[in-house]
């Protein structure tokens, strides 16, 4: 009977230390299922190979679910099953709506609206930024820093005391919302 056979059975009979002692001898083998496995996945996937052999450890060696392995191959097969799984669970968490589902990420900077043809009549912005002032004062002061001053996402965001992400995306907001504002007046329709 070999150690991990030995240790597989002590761990069948509820030995809480058999399953540390079971770890460094089957560790490197499960690493090389799971390099294998991963190896198969699309790219950008963000389950590591290490954390797949520790996630799949912790489902095989569970001493409070009775396991039964009849030799170190059953073992390395329940391994590769529990991989696979581990696998599933992640592609259909991934798939799901929280985390975006069938979408696909898109930076804001690279879908900036823009001004329709030559700047705004100057007159038609002021009054649709006052608009937006009593709406969103925060938003208005940064049209003002970044389109009167002249000022970069960076250097508002440092005015203002907020995140360049933030003003990055209420930049984003003030922009299409006074683009749509301006499209409505009728100084510039």
């Amino acid at each position: 009977m070999t150690d991990v056979t030995r240790i597989l059975s002590a761990i069948e009979q509820g030995d809480p230390q058999a399953a540390e002692q079971l770890l460094p001898l089957v560790y490197e083998e499960l690493r090389k299922l799971a390099a294998q496995k991963m190896a198969q996945e699309k790219p950008g996937q963000t389950l590591q190979a290490t954390a797949l052999v520790h996630e799949a450890y912790l489902r095989l060696v569970d001493v409070d679910k009775a396991q039964h392995w009849d030799s170190r191959g059953h073992f390395f097969v329940a391994a590769a099953e529990a991989m696979r799984r581990i696998l599933v669970e992640q592609a259909r968490r991934k798939a799901g709506p929280q985390n975006g589902g069938a979408y696909r990420r898109v930076e804001l900077s690279s879908v900036e609206p823009e001004w329709p043809g030559p700047q705004p009549d100057l007159l038609a912005l002021h009054e649709s930024l006052e608009k937006l002032e009593k709406l969103d004062p925060r938003a208005a002061e940064l049209v003002k820093l970044r389109f009167f001053v002249g000022m970069t996402n960076q250097q508002a965001a440092q005015s203002l005391g907020i995140s360049v992400s933030t003003a990055k995306t209420e930049w984003a907001y003030a922009k299409s919302w006074l683009r749509a504002e301006l499209l409505e007046s009728p100084s510039t329709g």
